[in-house]
């Protein structure tokens, strides 16, 4: 009597087992790292801490400037580890395509936000926009925990990273409102 198996990955299962669409790694990775590199790149240029951002009175409970790159390289890691599983193990391709759209509108919401907080100098018109980044990463985390379990709880660190981004956002208006209509006005 003869005995076929299957072969296993690390975790035991067979290689595709429960993996949804699966399909090779590498490509969900490079867009992944190419997105990051973009979102991050383009936000570092518009982060000028110049002496507005210095005259701002600041709330109490802000980490150091130094804090926000690690904070940032952490949240970019979780984020893009999430976005592979998810994608990895979408049960559908609409689900993958609501997974792909709802990422990238996000990270142009996420652009935007230091487009007006930094560039334009607004960050009452920031605290609209956080809203509306929460909103998108709350999307974010559904979709990714209908993919996969731990690529939502993965978002769960960028939304809990919004949700105090946010709260900052709401003190700096609050402790240097109103803003003029023009920067540097």
């Amino acid at each position: 009597m003869t005995t076929t198996t299957t072969p296993t990955d690390m975790s035991g299962m067979a290689p595709d087992a429960n993996r949804g669409l699966g399909g090779p790694l590498w490509k969900p990775i490079m867009v992944t790292l190419l997105v990051i590199l973009v979102v991050g790149g383009v936000g570092d240029q518009l982060t000028v801490l110049d002496d507005w951002y210095d005259a701002l009175k600041q709330p109490w409970f802000k980490p150091p400037d130094w804090a926000f790159p690690i904070g940032w390289t952490i949240i970019y890691l979780f984020t893009g580890t999430s976005a592979v599983l998810a994608w990895q193990r979408a049960p559908s391709p609409g689900l993958r395509s609501w997974l792909l759209w709802t990422h990238l509108v996000s990270a142009v919401i996420n652009i935007g936000w230091s487009f007006l907080f930094f560039t334009l100098q607004r960050p009452d018109w920031s605290l609209y926009e956080v809203a509306v980044l929460w909103v998108s990463v709350a999307m974010l985390a559904v979709i990714s925990f209908r993919c996969d379990r731990t690529a939502g709880w993965l978002m769960m660190v960028y939304l809990a990273w919004v949700t105090f981004a946010g709260t900052m956002n709401w003190a700096v208006v609050d402790l240097n409102g109103p803003f003029p209509m023009v920067a540097g006005g």
